[in-house]
């Protein structure tokens, strides 16, 4: 099952979509958001399952053609954003962009986002200076019905509701001071973005094990091809995630969680996910790093695909822009 949120309102709202993505249905009778579906997602899904079987047997009443440019975020501000940097390869790589030593490996990372606001998939992003290094990172992300606190990693993955593609933008000139305070991030890391359309587990087929999505997270920048990284790669699988977010607290209901920066060992073959990444290879291959941070104008896109050539979660589009006025 596919879903996607209309714009309207600041929680926008639910619709389905069908699988190859060519026509939406409004679904307000059985949930006005997708907020009040992960509220109520056991009474709620067996309906919207009816609904979504339906459009894609071409009878659904009211359905009309998708359209990625009237979508928002799948959740346009969520109660809780947790990321985690679940792909140690990533990891390695990033000790050196930080200049830190590597963090330990045998527990999941994590901090707490900005949640307030995810920008749409389709969009424009503004930014106030382009020296602030400006970064895309595109990660695989799992949202969360409520999860009882202390759950285990055997149990949580039960609570998974849905699968999405996040854009997690960073602001690497930032970054290495407030990690050497090891007290969290706040200026380097702007709110973030999801693809058009989040899908249900199930809808991953085999391409979801483990809790884990077994794709390629295909990344271009200005047309051009960045990386395919496969996300079967993370170290820790979302279960994990999830009940190491909920060892000391209760998650709410519509709680993101995102793996981190999708990333390889074979990132040489397959590429990177994110610019910082490419760089640092550049740096330990060829002694210099020559890849610039986005400038205003460049554009991201994020995308995976099945065999057949499904795009799962729609496209993430983004372009850099200047923030109005500049610096004040």
């Amino acid at each position: 099952m596919k879903l996607v949120t209309l714009d309207g309102g600041p929680d926008g709202r639910l619709a389905l979509v069908d699988r190859l993505l060519t026509r939406v249905i409004e679904v307000a009778d059985i949930a006005p958001t997708m907020q009040a579906a992960l509220e109520r997602w056991d009474d709620v899904e067996p309906r919207l399952r009816d609904r979504a079987e339906l459009l894609e047997a071409g009878d659904a009443a009211g359905a009309r053609p998708y359209d990625p440019d009237e979508l928002l975020a799948v959740l346009p501000r969520a109660w809780q954003w947790l990321d985690g940097s679940a792909f140690n390869s990533h990891g390695e790589l990033m000790s050196i962009a930080f200049g830190i030593e590597p963090l330990p490996v045998d527990r999941p990372l994590m901090y707490q986002g900005v949640s307030d606001r995810f920008y749409p998939g389709r969009s424009e992003v503004s930014f106030l200076d382009e020296a602030d290094e400006i970064d895309f990172e595109a990660e695989f992300g799992v949202i969360v019905s409520a999860v009882p606190r202390g759950v285990t990693a055997e149990h949580a993955g039960k609570y998974i509701r849905l699968v999405v593609i996040i854009n997690d933008w960073s602001l690497r000139a930032l970054g290495p001071a407030e990690m050497k305070r090891s007290f969290g991030f706040v200026q380097a890391k702007p709110p973030s973005a999801t693809a058009p359309v989040a899908v249900t587990p199930d809808a991953l087929g085999e391409y979801w094990h483990d809790s884990r999505v077994r794709l390629d997270m295909e990344v271009t920048r200005n047309g051009t091809a960045f990386g395919h990284a496969n996300g079967a790669a993370m170290a820790f699988g979302f279960a994990d995630l999830v009940a190491h977010a909920a060892r000391t607290r209760d998650l709410v209901a519509g709680t993101i969680i995102g793996s981190g920066t999708v990333s390889n060992e074979t990132f040489r073959t397959v590429g990177s996910s994110c610019i910082a990444e490419r760089r640092m290879v550049e740096l330990v291959d060829d002694g210099a790093s020559v890849t610039s941070f986005m400038r205003f104008g460049d554009t991201v896109t994020m995308e995976s695909h099945l065999p057949d050539g499904e795009s799962v979660f729609g496209r993430l589009e983004q372009t850099v822009v200047p923030a109005s006025g500049g610096v004040a």
